[in-house]
């Protein structure tokens, strides 16, 4: 069979290659840049919302690349990224004093909650997130980790080291090596505890009778970080589009952006970048 290109006159069919090569050469020309960020920004939906206000600002395009904190700081070290955004201060401070992070800046924060199930048969709710991991520690409940080096995963080990239960948390615990997401499915099939952010609980939508069971403790604080990768480490770093998105998400017009992000009326993340 012939194409619809074989019956097209000379003319045309000029017309449309050279159409064609145009679309090709706009977007081989594009501005662009790759951000390695946590699961829990594009899990959130914060990405989908916060990133087209960013290309109307910038006409910059942005390639997110999703993992847990530590995966995303390693994806800097190698120079695989241009920009990193996430939420693991005592790593991101790390990054940046061996030089393959630029200055790090402050840019929003929520908070870490325990999630479990609604019937909560280790009466583990409260406010006090040590307590309740050593009642599911004792009574070996199904706790669902991370697992993965994320900022979530690096949280919940340091509440396991406060209650002295960093190599004894329980035959109910299970390590899935995931992202948030996942871990929450897990934790909603199985009736599971799990430590989440509370932006990803926010938007997650199979929560089975999983419930929010503890949180307002200041211990579960997050606060995330973004920092441009080092060009002296890695001169192919697009430093000027990269640092275009640093300073417009610590901007005035950014931290507006991530305050006008809600779900059901409830705001997932709360700007909080030095003026």
């Amino acid at each position: 069979m012939k194409s619809c290109m074989s019956f097209m006159p000379r003319a045309l069919m000029q017309r449309a290659l050279t159409a064609t090569l145009f679309v090709v050469s706009v977007g081989a020309s594009a501005q662009s840049i790759v951000v390695a960020s946590t699961t829990s920004t594009e899990q959130s939906g914060l990405f989908t919302y916060l990133l087209p206000e960013f290309k109307k600002a910038s006409g910059i395009d942005v390639k997110v690349v999703a993992l847990g904190t530590g995966q995303a700081i390693d994806m800097g070290r190698r120079g695989d990224a241009d920009v990193l955004f996430v939420h693991d201060k005592v790593a991101e401070e790390k990054v940046v004093a061996e030089g393959f992070a630029v200055k790090r800046m402050e840019v929003m924060y929520n908070d870490f909650v325990l999630i479990g199930p609604k019937a909560d048969p280790l009466k583990t709710k409260g406010s006090d997130i040590v307590e309740a991991l050593k009642k599911v520690a004792t009574g070996n409940g199904e706790f669902i980790s991370r697992g993965d080096k994320s900022g979530t995963h690096a949280a919940e080990l340091r509440f396991w080291k406060m209650a002295d239960l960093a190599d004894k948390t329980g035959s109910g615990y299970k390590s899935c090596g995931c992202g948030m997401g996942p871990a929450l499915n897990m934790a909603a099939s199985t009736g599971a505890y799990v430590l989440a952010d509370r932006g990803t609980w926010l938007n997650f939508k199979n929560r089975a009778d999983l419930v929010v069971l503890v949180e307002g403790d200041k211990r579960l604080f997050n606060q995330y970080g973004v920092m441009l990768v080092n060009p002296a480490k890695h001169p192919h770093v697009k430093v000027a589009d990269g640092q275009k998105f640093v300073d417009w998400i610590t901007s005035s017009a950014g931290q507006s952006v991530i305050a006008g992000y809600k779900i059901g009326g409830e705001q997932l993340f709360f700007p909080n970048a030095a003026k």
